[in-house]
């Protein structure tokens, strides 16, 4: 089996690892760091379950290869909120808005929503619903979905 050296940035620690040439990056994260938050679902790019943060944009990590990610930085659900005990406003607002119910879903969502909330602070619900069209959820409805992330949204932006 082939395996590959990759060096990348995960949650802020850098990791230097051999992986096999075919790891996907959803495998890399759950299997070799430990780090359970992303999530496998439809293994084809279809729920959004497995949805990170590459460079600051949001992929799918069950469609990329380990070894696309060398030299990168990756944000999953697990890196999100600033580490001093509080959680991210998106992570607070899917909480007190009831933007989850079993959960699976919800860190596909949430991650999706960073980048959509980087690009459009100020969304409509109509943004917010074509921005997270790439997840699926089969517990909610999606309405309080999009009322989490437009209160996230409100939140982040309060005082600006």
């Amino acid at each position: 089996m082939s395996t590959h050296r990759i060096e990348c940035t995960v949650n802020g620690e850098p990791h230097s690892m051999e992986v096999p040439a075919r790891r996907l990056l959803s495998d890399f994260l759950r299997d070799d760091l430990h780090l359970t938050g992303t999530k496998r679902g439809c293994e084809t790019g279809i729920c959004g379950a497995c949805s990170v943060l590459l460079d600051g944009e949001v992929v799918k990590s069950c469609l990329m290869l380990a070894v696309q990610v060398n030299g990168r930085e990756i944000t999953t659900i697990e890196g999100l909120a600033p580490g001093d005990g509080t959680l991210h406003p998106l992570q607070q607002s899917f909480m007190q808005c009831g933007g989850l119910q079993c959960g699976y879903c919800t860190p596909g969502f949430i991650m999706a929503s960073c980048d959509l909330l980087k690009n459009n602070p100020r969304p409509s619900s109509q943004d917010v619903r074509h921005g997270l069209a790439g997840n699926l959820c089969r517990c909610t409805g999606y309405t309080q979905i999009v009322e989490s992330v437009l209160q996230a949204a409100e939140n982040m932006n309060h005082g600006n």
